[in-house]
C-alpha cells in the first residue's frame, strides 16, 4: 500500500466515532495498544487553505510525560527561546526518538540570520543521535523489525520519502518530498509538522526532524542503528557533517586512491570531507582556511598541506604543491562567491570542482566559461549522501575508528546552551563541530 494511501487510511480510521477497531494480527500489544490511544485521540481539523491543528489535549507517551521541551526561532537575530510542546505523534513509517544529542550545523544558522527562506517558529537542528520510543500507526513491519523500540538511532538531516522517482532510483538526495515539504515548508510529507506548543496548539515548523528538542519524529528511512560501541554525543554528526563529506567525495567527486584533493573551509562539515578523503586512499590532501586553529587541527584530521587563505594566495599555493597541476577535486564548503572562484580555478584539467556550502538565498557564483569549456572543468553541486545505504556505511566507518568522531567534535554543550553554541559558530569561535547534550 502507498504512503499516501495509507495516511488515507489513518484518517479514516481517526475520524470514527466508533470504538471498535480491528488491529493487524501482525501488531505487537505495544503497538495495538499506541493504535488504542491514537484513534481514541480528537482527530486533526483539516482545511486546505490553513496549516493542520491538532487539539491541545494531552497525549502521554506509554504512560509517560506529556509535553517535551524544545529550541525555538521566531524571527531572524532574535535569541532562541525554549519552549513547552505536545508530545509529538509519528505517523505511519515514522519513528519517535527521545533525543541524545544534536549538532550545531553553518545549515541552521542560515536560517537563525534569515539567510536561508524557512518557515517560522520553527526547531532548526538536523543531525540527532537518540533512542527509539514509538512507531507511528501502520508502519511497516519490516521498520518495526529493523528499529524497534529501545534501539539505539543516528538520523540523517536528508529523511528519504523512499517512493519518489529519485528515491526509487537510489537518489535518495534528491528526494523530491524532501525538499517540496520538508525544506520549502517545514513539514512532513503529509504536508503537516508534528510539532505543537502545549497550551495554544500553535504549530512550530521543522527543519529535517526539528532536532534541538527532546523528541523529534523522523520518517524510518532517515534512521541507522547506532551501535553501542559508538557514544551518543559525537556521533550525532555522522547525520549531517559526515553524510554531507561522504555524499560529495563518494558520489560527487568519486575520489580514487592517488587523487590530489583540496578541501576550501575547514569547519564541521569541511574537516569531515578530510577524513573522508584520507578514508579515500587520497594522496595530497590539501587544506585551506583563513584560520590558523582550525588548519592546525586539519593537520590531524588528515590534512597533509594547509594553506591560509589570509596570508597566501590559495589558488596559486595549490598549484604550487601539485607541481603546477591543481588538484583532481576542489571542495568547496563555505559557501561564498569567492572561494567558489577559487575552488573552480584550483583543479586540474578535466578535474572537478565540488560545491557544498549554502550561502545566502540567489547569491551567484562566477566561472571563466572559456577555462571551464577548453579544460573540461566539471562544476556540481551536492547536498548530502543518500541515507538509506550511506548511513550505514558511515556508522561502520565511524566504529572501525576509520573516522575518528571524538577528534571532529571539539565541543559539547548543555541544551540550555544551544543559543549560545550558535552565537560562537557566528563569530567563528567554535573549530570543528559542537554538539548539544539533550538527555
Amino acid at each position: 500500500m502507498g504512503f499516501n494511501r495509507y495516511n488515507k487510511l489513518l484518517r479514516t480510521f481517526t475520524s470514527r466515532s466508533t470504538t471498535t477497531t480491528t488491529y493487524p494480527s501482525s501488531s505487537s500489544s505495544f503497538y495495538r495498544n499506541q493504535w488504542r490511544r491514537m484513534s481514541s485521540s480528537p482527530s486533526p481539523t483539516t482545511d486546505d487553505s490553513k496549516t493542520v491543528s491538532f487539539s491541545t489535549s494531552s497525549y502521554h507517551l506509554n504512560g509517560g510525560p506529556s509535553y517535551m521541551r524544545g529550541a525555538v526561532f521566531w524571527e531572524p537575530n532574535k535569541p532562541l527561546t525554549f519552549e513547552d510542546f505536545q508530545m509529538p505523534r509519528p505517523k505511519v513509517n515514522e519513528v519517535l526518538v527521545k533525543t541524545k544529542a544534536c549538532g550545531v550545523c553553518h545549515s541552521d544558522l542560515h536560517v537563525l540570520k534569515g539567510e536561508l527562506p524557512f518557515p517560522s517558529p520553527c526547531v532548526v537542528g538536523h543531525e540527532i543521535t537518540g533512542e527509539v520510543v514509538e512507531h507511528g500507526p501502520l508502519t511497516d513491519s519490516k521498520v518495526i523489525e529493523r528499529l524497534p523500540v529501545g534501539s539505539r538511532v543516528v538520523g540523517a538531516f536528508i529523511m528519504p520519502c523512499g517512493n519518489c522517482s529519485f528515491c526509487s532510483k537510489g537518489q535518495d538526495d534528491l528526494c523530491e518530498p524532501f525538499f517540496t515539504y520538508n525544506r520549502a515548508k517545514g513539514t512532513l510529507y503529509d504536508g503537516e509538522t508534528r510539532l505543537f506548543l502545549r497550551g495554544s496548539g500553535k504549530p512550530v515548523y521543522m527543519y529535517s526532524m526539528g532536532g534541538m528538542a527532546e523528541y523529534a519524529v523522523v520518517p524510518a528511512n532517515g534512521l541507522a542503528v547506532l551501535p553501542h560501541s559508538l557514544p551518543y554525543s559525537e556521533s550525532s554528526i555522522i547525520g549531517c557533517a559526515v553524510f554531507t563529506a561522504y555524499g560529495a567525495m563518494a558520489h560527487a567527486a568519486q575520489v580514487r586512491p592517488g587523487d590530489a584533493v583540496a578541501v576550501i573551509g575547514v569547519g564541521g562539515v569541511g574537516s569531515s570531507c578530510l577524513q573522508i578523503a584520507r578514508a579515500f586512499g587520497a594522496s595530497e590532501i590539501i587544506a585551506v582556511d583563513i584560520q590558523d586553529d582550525k588548519l592546525e587541527k586539519a593537520k590531524m584530521l588528515g590534512a597533509t598541506h594547509v594553506v591560509n587563505a589570509r596570508s597566501e594566495d590559495a589558488v596559486a599555493k595549490i598549484r604550487e604543491i601539485t607541481g603546477g597541476m591543481g588538484v583532481d577535486t576542489a571542495v568547496e564548503a563555505l559557501g561564498n562567491p569567492k572561494t567558489f572562484m577559487q575552488c573552480v580555478q584550483s583543479v586540474r584539467d578535466g578535474g572537478k570542482a565540488v560545491m557544498i556550502g549554502l550561502t545566502l538565498a540567489g547569491a551567484k557564483g562566477e566561472i571563466d566559461i572559456n577555462h571551464l569549456v577548453r579544460r573540461q572543468i566539471k562544476v556540481m553541486g551536492s547536498y548530502g549522501g543518500r541515507a538509506r545505504n550511506d548511513l550505514p556505511k558511515l556508522v561502520k566507518l565511524a566504529e572501525s575508528g576509520i573516522f575518528n568522531l571524538q577528534a571532529a567534535v571539539s565541543r559539547k554543550c548543555k541544551f540550555e546552551e544551544a543559543g549560545k553554541a550558535y552565537e560562537d559558530l557566528n563569530r567563528g569561535s567554535i573549530v570543528g563541530r559542537a554538539v548539544v547534550e539533550i538527555m
